[in-house]
């Protein structure tokens, strides 16, 4: 079992930053990659920006730009960098890792992320 906790996020204006980490523990040692989803009111999950061992990033399209996602596997934390937020970026983030080792993805908690207009 692998364990994910967020934290970092909060209520900032149009136009702020914030920045998320997520910290994992537990069955760490086949880690493939991390990452970061979102999902808002009535809407489904969705793809922000995932970052593997070999250092290979992907961004939502939406994003590009914006945020940048880092990590450090060797602490298994992955982070991310909001700029320039708006108010559509309003959502629970959720952290996200899959292990190759159990053949399963894992989830945090999640953690707000309010931008006002």
């Amino acid at each position: 079992q692998v364990q994910l906790v967020e934290s970092g996020g909060g209520l900032v204006q149009f136009g702020g930053s914030l920045r998320l980490s997520c910290a994992a523990s537990g069955r760490t040692f086949s880690i493939y990659v991390m990452g970061w989803y979102r999902q808002a009111p009535g809407k489904e999950r969705e793809l922000v920006a995932t970052i593997n061992v070999s250092g290979t990033v992907n961004y939502a399209d939406s994003n590009k730009g914006r945020f940048t996602i880092s990590g450090d596997f060797a602490k298994n934390t992955v982070y991310l960098q909001m700029n320039s937020l708006k108010p559509e970026d309003t959502a629970v983030y959720f952290c996200y890792t899959y292990s190759y080792g159990s053949g399963k993805g894992y989830w945090g908690q999640g953690t707000q992320v309010t931008v006002s207009s």
